[in-house]
């Protein structure tokens, strides 16, 4: 990530510190129960304080605080701590439908289990093990994020369960759009904002919102500043997940590229290829990508000028968010944050 505000650093700690009391309560709890249910709690913490970038919970904590909320209220923190357990349980899940090996530099939950299992001689079969493990530790995160809003009203549970299905239609189109090649750029779009966008920035803005007052006139403001956002934000994880460094992703290098995500920058790149530059293009999604295959995709992906009017449009809808929130009737410390992370969110590397 770029340079990173004193403010999202100070949240983050407070969330890390919520996650992991609750999840340390937790383990020991039914620890006590059952000792073999150490594992997979020790998954769920290694999954949901080993990393992430927060940005969730710190929207979340700038549309409280936006909307009239105190700085220093537990609540909102709470909520924060929920996004990244929702946040987890899809990890989880993804990991499984994208057959990950690795997440964070680290290896996946599922093949973690399936190891297990295997050095372990367990009966039946090691695979089935490992993604059924993975999945209920997912669900059980899931169910821990609903357990830290019980101070939401009706509109903020009812834009906590919209949120939660336009996540899911997201990821359900993602992995349809994987399996059918799909590279129509308005498809691609959609994708992009309901898969991660949305969720990522405008949701989180409006459920902080929501959280101090249910009777918020915000949501329309915090949507003009959070959807041009969350667009940016998921541009630049297809940048990233086609071209970011390994070595700081935690992912392999190309990865999207290999799992033929229908992605914009794909779109785009398509668009304008040559047909000798297509040729090479459609390998993505038709073959089993070499190492010299991704580096001949990227190689045309920056060639035809993809590449360059993708950074264009992360600026253009960077700005349009700046713009949005410039002229939201919140504090002026507040927006002068939200500026800040509509940098930090546009220009990151991880």
């Amino acid at each position: 990530m770029t340079s990173t505000p004193a403010s999202l650093r100070e949240i983050a700690s407070r969330v890390d510190d919520r996650l992991r009391a609750l999840l340390a309560d937790e383990q020991a709890r039914w620890v006590e129960f059952d000792a073999d249910l150490a594992t997979p709690f020790a998954e769920l913490s290694r999954m949901v304080v080993g990393g992430g970038k927060r940005l969730r919970p710190v929207f979340t904590f700038w549309g409280f605080v936006g909307a009239g909320g105190s700085r220093t209220d537990p609540r909102v923190i709470d909520a924060g701590a929920a996004f990244e357990l929702l946040h987890a349980f899809a990890l989880f899940h993804d990991d499984i439908m994208d057959g990950s090996l690795t997440r964070r530099g680290s290896t996946t939950t599922h093949e973690s289990m399936q190891a297990e299992h295997r050095a372990r001689r367990w009966s039946g079969d090691a695979r089935r093990f490992g993604d059924g493990a993975a999945i209920l530790i997912g669900d059980l995160s899931f169910v821990y994020a609903d357990m830290l809003l019980s101070h939401l009203g009706p509109r903020g549970w009812q834009m906590w369960n919209e949120l939660r299905i336009e996540l899911n239609i997201g990821q359900y189109l993602d992995m349809l759009g994987s399996a059918q090649n799909e590279r129509r750029a308005e498809k691609a779009a959609r994708i992009c904002r309901y898969k991660s966008g949305k969720y990522t920035i405008e949701r989180p803005l409006h459920l902080g919102a929501l959280l101090a007052n249910e009777a918020t006139p915000l949501l329309p403001n915090y949507s003009a500043y959070g959807l041009p956002l969350g667009d940016a934000f998921q541009l630049r994880d297809d940048v990233l997940g086609a071209f970011g460094d390994s070595s700081i992703t935690g992912k392999p290098v190309g990865d999207d590229l290999r799992e033929a995500k229908p992605t914009p920058l794909m779109a785009l790149a398509l668009s304008r290829a040559t047909a000798a530059q297509r040729d090479v293009l459609l390998r993505v999604g038709t073959s089993v990508l070499s190492d010299t295959d991704v580096a001949q995709v990227q190689q045309v992906i920056v060639e035809c000028g993809a590449l360059k009017e993708m950074e264009t449009t992360i600026e253009r809808l960077t700005n349009q968010a700046v713009d949005a929130i410039s002229a939201a009737p919140v504090d002026s410390s507040v927006r002068t944050e939200l500026v800040d992370l509509a940098h930090v969110v546009s220009n990151r590397r991880v």
